[in-house]
């Protein structure tokens, strides 16, 4: 399995950007399809975007299309989420995971999941 930990949370205003990165352990990054995740109070988890194994790929929850890129570095072990036009509907704790699919949307594929990192957006 490998171990990853989310970073650049805040509390931004509406309007504002954000740039989230999940940096991963191990040298078999390249291995796994990375996603991010997020959890509002009292909601369930929802997919925000994924990326295949070597960043040719991604995908985009409707709600962020537009707004949201998603991009990796394998030699830095790093995918990066970047988050523009934020509205208070984005506030939530946001999770990157791997899975051994090459890219996925579903919770279920994953088995590797970071602690979240905060994200609020004040209107």
């Amino acid at each position: 399995q490998v171990q990853l930990i989310e970073s650049g949370g805040g509390l931004v205003q509406a309007g504002s950007f954000l740039r989230l990165s999940c940096t991963a352990s191990g040298r078999t990054f390249g291995n796994y399809g990375i996603s991010w995740f997020r959890q509002a109070p009292g909601k369930e988890r929802e997919f925000v975007a994924a990326v295949d194994l070597n960043g040719r790929r991604t995908s985009l929850a409707d709600s962020v299309k537009g707004r949201f890129t998603i991009s990796r570095d394998n030699a830095r072990n790093t995918v990066l989420l970047f988050m523009n036009m934020l509205n208070a509907a984005d506030t939530g704790v946001y999770y990157c995971a791997a899975t051994r699919r090459v890219i996925s949307s579903d919770a279920g594929d994953f088995g590797s999941w970071g602690q979240g990192t905060q994200v609020t957006v004040s209107s």
